[in-house]
């Protein structure tokens, strides 16, 4: 008998990487952002390029509870950042520990005490919406005008795409600045190359291929479990179906639909009311009745571990995750652990099996933006200090030091110029892949010179063989669609809305997929009409008459 779930508690899963070399003095870059001795930035004093006093920010940092992991407030790449912040603008940085699979409940609960750090980071912008409406959060729009010659280093980074992505094009303001991704991989498959070999089968292909040897997997657990045969799943998802059947759900889209019918659907990033998403559903529930699923999918909420130990048990066949998911954290990576546990062959590989309607492997990747969004609290009586913030933290010397951290140590510089990651230890452990958490306007390997960043990403993963990365890096690309941003202004029916429609959103998926076959349109049409009714619907309404008051008939639009 299935276990049923009738709900479940939910949080965003965010996409990252790892890596870490080359040491990079503190004072490089940000020093000459002020010009004249005793110049005035924005009401405050510079002598030298800094600040005459001393000025004291604080700045959010994830905590990702990382078992062995560094205090994320107090270690080698925060005093690195600190010793620069203070020597190249005299400004004292203090960081604020947010726990990461509940940052939105936590941010929450300071910016309502108005004891938010001077610097925040979400990745949910209706919270910040939420406050800015309530007058709780800083218009970054004058301040950016102000000071755009003290901020070279941000703007060459994230560009003008990136600083003004948000800007209300009526009004102008601006309540948060898009961090910016290094890549725009998203979403993989991966599977058990050794069990494909154990029963002389191909890289599936095709969605039958694939269902075909899910098939396989499951009828000949004794062969490739052995006792352990009780404890096979041959795909596992979680809680959280939206991303991590992404690839299947995404092969069932039309490649060509339009920018309209895409975007008045896409407040939600888990594809919930796109055309073609209840079909892909219906597809995971006959799978999960077919024992092809993790059974307790369900049950295990954000920052559970039990799914990853299943994995590096090796009782997983398949699972679908972020690009780069089973070779992140070095020793303790997936792939790594599967090793030491199972044998040297072991390992998951990146295949690309979901096609479309036209044969194809259609996948949706990000944008450059649609990364962490930085914004300051009304609070923050710090605001230049704050810019320059990031712009120390987007000098490329400062990414690319954070990123490697120190030679021999965290990394290896190889004949051809390129990084290998070497696994850390102690403090200088990396707790977010490519230490993204602290390079917060940019996510993903960025190291000054492009060449040697292209040459350093398949090495950027300790342990793991460079042509496993190449081959995941080239899939996460295949076929790969990059949404058109689309930008009428605020949509006042998400206000507030992200978390609640995001825990009916996950609920629906969790329970249409455990429901009955008879029972699965039933079950679809009663969640889905209490999401719609919940706010989806008028978040749909909105977004359709603000898109055809901007571009009238027109059904798609070029950037």
């Amino acid at each position: 008998m299935k276990r049923r779930v009738l709900s479940v508690v939910l949080a965003t899963v965010m996409t990252v990487s790892f890596a870490a070399c080359t040491k990079t003095e503190g004072n490089q870059g940000g020093g000459d952002a002020g010009n004249g001795s005793g110049a005035e930035a924005g009401g405050d004093e510079f002598v030298d390029g800094k600040f005459a006093e001393t000025r004291s920010i604080t700045v959010e940092v994830y905590d990702r509870g990382n078992d062995g992991g560094s205090d994320p407030t107090n270690n080698m790449y925060t005093k690195y950042i600190h010793d620069g912040m203070l020597n190249d603008y005299n400004v004292d940085v203090t960081f604020v520990a947010v726990p990461r699979w509940t940052e939105v409940d936590e941010l929450n609960n300071l910016l309502a005490a108005d004891s938010a750090p001077d610097i925040c980071l979400t990745y949910d912008y209706a919270t910040i919406q939420t406050y800015a409406n309530m007058g709780g959060v800083t218009d970054l729009a004058p301040l950016l005008e102000a000071n755009k010659d003290l901020l070279p280093n941000m703007y060459a980074w994230l560009g003008d795409t990136n600083i003004y992505w948000d800007q209300d094009p009526d009004t102008g303001s601006i309540w948060a600045i898009e961090g910016k991704r290094a890549t725009t991989n998203r979403i993989n498959t991966f599977i058990r190359k050794d069990w494909l070999d154990k029963l002389n089968l191909k890289e599936p292909t095709t969605t039958e291929e694939f269902y075909d040897t899910m098939v396989a997997f499951r009828d000949n657990a004794d062969t490739l479990l052995g006792e352990d045969a009780d404890k096979m799943i041959p795909y596992s998802i979680s809680y959280d179906v939206g991303w991590r059947a992404a690839n299947l759900i995404e092969s069932y889209i039309d490649p060509e639909i339009s920018t309209f019918d895409f975007y008045v659907n896409g407040f939600d990033d888990r594809k919930l009311t796109e055309p073609g998403t209840k079909d892909a559903l219906k597809l995971l529930n006959q799978w999960y009745h077919e024992d092809l699923l993790w059974n307790d999918f369900a049950l295990y909420g954000s920052g559970d571990t039990t799914e990853d130990d299943y994995m590096k048990a090796g009782y997983i066949g398949a699972f679908t995750h972020n690009w780069d998911y089973p070779f992140r954290n070095g020793d303790d990576s997936i792939n790594a652990n599967l090793k030491r546990t199972v044998g040297e062959d072991a390992e998951y590989i990146a295949i690309d099996p979901f096609t479309d309607k036209n044969g194809g492997h259609t996948k949706y990747v990000t944008s450059t933006a649609g990364d962490r969004k930085i914004f300051f609290p009304k609070t923050n009586d710090e605001q230049l200090a704050s810019l320059l913030y990031l712009e120390w933290i987007s000098t490329p010397e400062h990414i690319q030091y954070l990123q490697l951290g120190d030679e021999g140590v965290t990394c290896n510089k190889l004949e051809d110029g390129a990084y290998e990651s070497i696994a850390a230890t102690g403090d200088p452990i990396m707790n977010s892949g490519f230490n993204i958490d602290y390079t917060i306007t940019c996510n993903g390997l960025n190291l000054m010179d492009p060449e040697v960043t292209a040459k350093s990403i398949s090495h950027s993963y300790a342990g793991i063989d460079p042509e496993v990365v190449d081959k995941a890096n080239k899939i996460a690309q295949t076929d790969a669609i990059q949404e058109t941003h689309v930008n009428v202004g605020v949509i006042a029916a998400e206000d507030g809305m992200g978390t609640s429609l995001g825990s009916k959103r996950d609920i629906l998926y969790d329970n249409v997929i455990l429901a009955d076959p008879a029972d699965f349109d039933a079950q679809w049409d009663a969640y889905m009409a209490d999401y719609l009714s919940s706010g989806g619907q008028a978040i749909i309404d909105e977004r359709t008459a603000k898109w055809q008051a901007k571009y009238g008939d027109s059904k798609t639009i070029t950037e």
